[in-house]
């Protein structure tokens, strides 16, 4: 029968499922499923059934080598402020330390606890730990806080302090807690607090989520690994990404580059990954994409998380349609629920527009509508939550209600536009799917509805006759739906010019908008552009709207079979990559320290502290892998070295970093 792996992708609009032959990379079946963003793995079983219904006897549970899940979770959790309530203790801080953390700031409910400890830039102990101050700290919040962050001043140096303060917590209380120094090699300590805090606040996010996949497996017979896939691109074990879901961040942008790659089978390229709700663009090169060395952003701020470096805008197939008050149309960052698919859920919405457009007032309001997301429990509510916002979601119903008979007041507009951040309601309206339902390029949902749509926008701004019956303002609505379609093509060229030339042009830059918006021409000037490296298009919006952004650009866009679910197969076929670095400083008294794991070890010559270093970290980097059920590995090593110049060369050495990349393919 041969070995599967199954791959899932959890995205705003869909969660897709693939089951691929892990033998010779065939693809054997394809689902989509409505990501259920009140809980989320409903969506996923739902996937997962569609995909092993799809598959049929061709695959076994017994013949799943592995199930991969690429998700939004951790980004979204930390997006919208939701995670546990968590304590950060911080020792050897100092005030503008605890300012540059921006911990304050960015987890307002943390509670910090500061002690004496840490240690100095060469690993040596700047004053003991305050073990006496962290056990009556401890006492005091542990019945607060759902887990611990901690981080020691150069802790990477030295991660005694840290090591005794997790152990310490674990004597008062079983709650999680997190040590810096295991998820970053950097030195910033202020920077290092702030990941162990975020990594920390959604622990308990990931396990329910794992939980619920493990659970979904089950029912399916499925006895099988679980991986998840890491904002690098590269997967790892669902147990150790419980330690850690913060590498999560930026999980199914990664998964997109890794399935571009392997569908398109092209190294060198610009993807361009568009959803329902973004757009994301990032550079591959070998077969990698681009990575942020200074580390991914969460909640608008920054983190020691190594992860793609990719540019993401609020644009996809359901971003909503603006008009200014000449008719212009925009496309807002706001997600919202196409009317075409919203009336393919509920056909009865059909007649309530018709009813709408023959009353001839407030069309453009008749196409909004709340509800509740799909899997959403007004028994499970978020913590936090008011009396007044419980009285809100207790109005709003997994049935659509006209918008403005559920929003009356300005607090009730308020309470919706952070509801919808936070994915607790959803709000219909005309987005860029419409328009392509509405010009026949898509059929999956109510074209009906799409044209229906269009007509009450479009006459709702003067952009739509009122003389002509719906019928005879056929030619009209393809007109408008023309315009929004451009619009999303437009924006979506805008994009990748500004990826392929790095560079953030001026939306009213008239050479970039003749070629981006317009026709390729500014007045009797012709002005063309022509990228160096292919473009690879993925998602669902891409085959209805990356051929036209090719065309603006000179290239014809590469969208591949099985794009539209790219990232449930980056998550099928993703490699295991570990990466360390381990630092060598000199000593005061001559000689080298070795950091890594704990006391610095010594060595009295350079070269045998580089070749002791060495060896170390390719141990690590080998057993993580194996330890997350990897095969054979590969390992590449680079060094970075600090000499004093005219030196001899035996003792130039005054300090270096030795980093080992390990990558290995699973094997179950």
């Amino acid at each position: 029968m041969g070995h599967f792996n199954i791959g899932i992708d959890t995205g705003g609009t869909y969660t897709d499922a693939v089951i691929i032959n892990a033998d010779n990379h065939q693809v054997i079946a394809t689902a989509k499923s409505l990501t259920t963003k009140g809980k989320l793995e409903i969506g996923v079983a739902n996937a997962l059934n569609e995909v092993m219904l799809d598959a049929g006897k061709t695959v076994l549970a017994d013949n799943i080598s592995m199930v991969s899940l690429s998700t939004t979770l951790a980004t979204n959790a930390l997006v919208e402020g939701m995670g546990s309530n968590v304590a950060a203790v911080l020792i050897g801080f100092s005030e503008d330390m605890i300012q540059r953390s921006q911990l304050r700031k960015a987890i307002p409910t943390a509670q910090l606890l500061v002690l004496d400890g840490g240690h100095e830039y060469d690993g040596s102990e700047s004053c003991a730990l305050d073990e006496d101050a962290l056990r009556t700290q401890i006492e005091a919040v542990k019945d607060s806080v759902d887990a611990f962050a901690i981080a020691a001043n150069y802790s990477v140096r030295n991660p005694a302090h840290e090591l005794r303060a997790r152990s310490v917590i674990a004597e008062h209380c079983d709650h999680p807690a997190t040590i810096s120094s295991e998820l970053s090699d950097g030195l910033n300590g202020p920077l290092r607090a702030l990941t162990a805090t975020f990594n920390v606040r959604i622990v308990s996010l990931i396990i329910n989520l794992v939980q619920s996949v493990r659970n979904a497996m089950h029912n399916f017979g499925i006895d099988a690994p679980l991986m998840i896939v890491k904002g690098d691109g590269s997967i790892a074990s669902a147990d150790s990404v419980i330690e850690k879901p913060i590498e999560t961040i930026l999980s199914g942008p990664a998964a997109s580059v890794i399935g571009a790659n392997f569908l398109s089978g092209l190294d060198d390229f610009i993807i361009a990954d568009i959803g329902g709700t973004t757009s994301d663009v990032a550079t591959v090169r070998n077969g990698w994409p681009y990575l942020n060395e200074k580390g991914a952003m969460a909640g608008g701020y920054r983190t020691m998380v190594r992860a793609i470096d990719m540019q993401t805008i609020g644009l996809g197939g359901d971003s909503e349609v603006e008009l200014d008050h000449k008719g212009n149309v925009s496309l807002s960052n706001n997600r919202v629920v196409p009317i075409a698919l919203l009336c393919h859920r509920f056909p009865h919405i059909i007649d309530q527009l018709n009813a709408s457009l023959g009353d001839g007032m407030g069309l453009a309001k008749a196409l909004r509508f709340i509800f509740l997301p799909e899997g959403f429990s007004k028994q499970i509510l978020p913590s936090g939550l008011s009396a007044a916002d419980k009285a809100f979601l207790e109005m709003v119903d997994h049935r659509p209600q006209l918008f403005d008979k559920i929003v009356v007041r300005a607090s009730d507009r308020a309470r919706a536009e952070r509801f919808l951040d936070r994915g607790l309601i959803q709000v219909s309206g005309l987005t860029p799917s419409d328009a392509a339902h509405a010009l026949k390029q898509q059929s999956q949902w109510s074209c009906e509805a799409a044209r229906l749509g269009c007509l009450m926008l479009g006459r709702s701004h003067g952009r739509i006759s009122w003389q002509k019956h719906q019928d005879e303002a056929a030619a009209e609505i393809d007109r408008f739906a023309q315009s929004i379609f451009d619009a999303m093509v437009g924006k979506s060229t805008m994009l990748m010019i500004n990826q392929l030339a790095a560079t953030q042009f001026s939306s009213t830059d008239p050479l970039v908008t003749a070629v981006s918006h317009g026709n390729g021409h500014l007045n009797d000037l012709g002005i063309q552009f022509k990228p160096s490296i292919p473009i690879v298009a993925v998602g669902g919006p891409a085959a209805v709207f990356y051929p036209s952004v090719g065309k603006r650009l000179n290239v014809d866009a590469v969208i591949p079979g099985n794009a539209e679910v790219a990232n449930a197969i980056g998550a099928a076929i993703g490699r295991i990559k570990i990466r360390k670095s381990i630092e060598i400083t000199s000593a005061d008294s001559g000689g080298y320290h070795i950091h890594h794991q704990g006391q610095p070890l010594f060595e009295s010559g350079q070269a045998e502290a580089l070749e002791q270093a060495t060896r170390l970290v390719t141990e690590y980097v080998e057993s993580r892998a194996i330890e997350m059920g990897g095969g054979s590995t590969e390992v590449s090593i680079h060094i970075e070295r600090i000499d004093l110049p005219d030196m001899d060369s035996e003792r130039s050495l005054i300090a270096a970093t030795i980093t080992a990349e390990c990558l290995s393919k699973p094997v179950f």
